[in-house]
């Protein structure tokens, strides 16, 4: 464990980058190679459009990143957080205590809002309007949207208490885990049915990206499956019965071009199908 915090505590931004587009890679590859759905599409052209999205969180995230440091300095400094008011001083558990509420406020939580919230739907929008669902589209994220999963991820640290190494290694994991949850690929039923109880699989995943209420709003988890299945927003679905996209924005002039997926969270509201 203390290498681990090493490691954390003074990984490179090269190295973060790495881990990034050496997932993108790996999963890329995997998913050419053995595809779970054979699209008809242009792979680079999509992967063009999700990509820029990736570049701007990015951006974003490292323009803001003093104040997600400085929160946790502030925390550590006053000895602040939920982890700092644990009576049990035990860093494995503090570890993985700490990344599950990580997973809870930093992905979970601002998820359903972003579902529940109509303003707040509008830029998240450009993620369910993929159709063409593989690792690219894990960071298909609007700026705007970007923007407000830093302010849950800050908000985290100040309540957890999560020392910055933390947040690194939570990062990397969320990464690696999008990524994997938004392959195209496919794992045995029973071995992803198993995983899904623990961490958020391919299936479970890929029914959130189904196009229609109720199934849209389910399975908002990140990295760990135990939030959904603990406040009932756990959904299944037959594989075959997946159809990718979001009723409201099903042309590829909606969904495929970059200028409009800009502007969609300024564009005219469309309500949903139940």
């Amino acid at each position: 464990m203390n290498d681990i915090i090493q490691y954390f505590s003074t990984i490179p931004s090269s190295h973060r980058a790495l881990i990034l587009a050496g997932g993108i890679a790996f999963f890329w590859l995997i998913e050419t190679a053995v595809p779970f759905i054979k699209f008809g599409y242009n792979k680079w052209q999509h992967a063009g459009i999700n990509i820029f999205f990736t570049i701007t969180t990015m951006i974003v995230n490292f323009c803001l990143a003093l104040i997600l440091i400085s929160t946790a300095n502030w925390t550590n400094e006053n000895r602040f957080g939920i982890l700092y008011w644990l009576p049990v001083r035990n860093l494995w558990l503090h570890t993985i205590l700490g990344l599950l509420l990580m997973d809870l406020i930093g992905a979970y939580l601002v998820h359903l809002i972003e579902h529940k919230v109509r303003f707040l739907w509008r830029f998240h929008l450009i993620h369910h309007t993929d159709t063409y669902i593989d690792t690219t589209s894990a960071n298909r994220h609007h700026p705007g949207e970007s923007v407000l999963r830093f302010i849950f991820t800050t908000l985290g640290v100040l309540v957890i208490g999560t020392p910055m190494w933390m947040v690194f290694l939570y990062q990397t994991l969320s990464v690696v885990a999008t990524q994997f949850n938004h392959a195209n690929i496919v794992l045995p039923k029973q071995l992803d049915t198993f995983l899904s109880y623990f961490i958020v699989s391919p299936d479970m995943h890929k029914v959130h990206h189904h196009y229609v209420l109720p199934y849209t709003d389910s399975n908002y988890g990140n990295i760990f499956a135990v939030w959904d299945r603990l406040f009932g927003t756990f959904k299944t679905l037959d594989r075959d019965q997946l159809i990718y996209g979001v009723d409201t924005h099903m042309k590829p002039e909606e969904n495929n071009r970059l200028g409009n997926l800009l502007s969609i969270p300024f564009q005219k509201y469309r309500s949903p199908k139940s």
